[in-house]
C-alpha cells in the first residue's frame, strides 16, 4: 500500500491504461469514461493533491463524461447511414430501355449490368426502346420506371 501512496500518479496511469485496454474488448464506452477519470486523477496526483482529492476528481470526471458525453457518442456510433441492399439499391438508378415498355406489355431494361423486366410507373405511358429511364420502385422481379425528362422538359427519345 505504501508503494501506491508513494507512486500515486503511476498508479492512476496504470489504472487508466488498463481501463483503455479493457474498453477495447467491451466497446460500450463506459470503461473509456472511467479511464478519462483515472487520467484526471493522475493529473491531480502529479499536482500534489491527496489521494482522496484525486479519487473525487476521477469519480466526478467519470460520472460527468458518462452523463453528458457518452449518450451523444453512442448515438453517433450507432446512427450510421442505412445502406440499401439488393433491389432497394437500384431505386433511383438510371436504366436503358431494351424493349418497348407499356402497362399492358412489360419490356426489358438494363440497370447497371443486369437486365430486368420493366413496366412504366405511369399506367398511360409507353416508353420506346433506347430511351433512358429512372427506376422508381421494384416489386418482385419487375422494375417500375419513369422516362427521364430532358432539360427543356421534353422526354428523351433516342433510337
Amino acid at each position: 500500500m505504501d508503494w501506491i501512496r508513494d507512486h500515486a500518479s503511476e498508479t492512476w496511469l496504470i489504472a487508466a491504461l488498463a481501463l483503455v485496454v479493457l474498453e477495447l474488448a467491451s466497446t460500450d464506452l463506459i470503461l473509456i469514461m472511467l479511464a478519462a477519470g483515472a487520467f484526471a486523477g493522475m493529473v491531480v496526483a502529479i499536482a500534489g493533491g491527496s489521494f482522496l482529492v484525486a479519487m473525487l476528481v476521477a469519480l466526478g470526471v467519470s460520472v460527468a463524461l458518462m452523463w453528458f458525453v457518452r449518450p451523444s457518442l453512442v448515438h453517433r456510433l450507432h446512427a450510421g447511414p442505412t445502406l440499401a441492399v439488393g433491389a432497394e439499391a437500384l431505386i433511383g438508378k438510371r436504366a436503358h430501355v431494351l424493349e418497348t415498355i407499356s402497362h399492358t406489355s412489360p419490356g426489358r431494361v438494363k440497370i447497371g449490368g443486369d437486365v430486368w423486366t420493366a413496366q412504366p410507373y405511369d399506367e398511360d405511358d409507353q416508353i420506346e426502346a433506347g430511351a433512358t429511364v429512372d427506376v422508381v420502385s421494384i416489386k418482385g422481379a419487375t422494375a417500375y420506371v419513369l422516362r427521364v425528362q430532358s432539360p427543356q422538359g421534353s422526354t428523351t427519345e433516342t433510337s
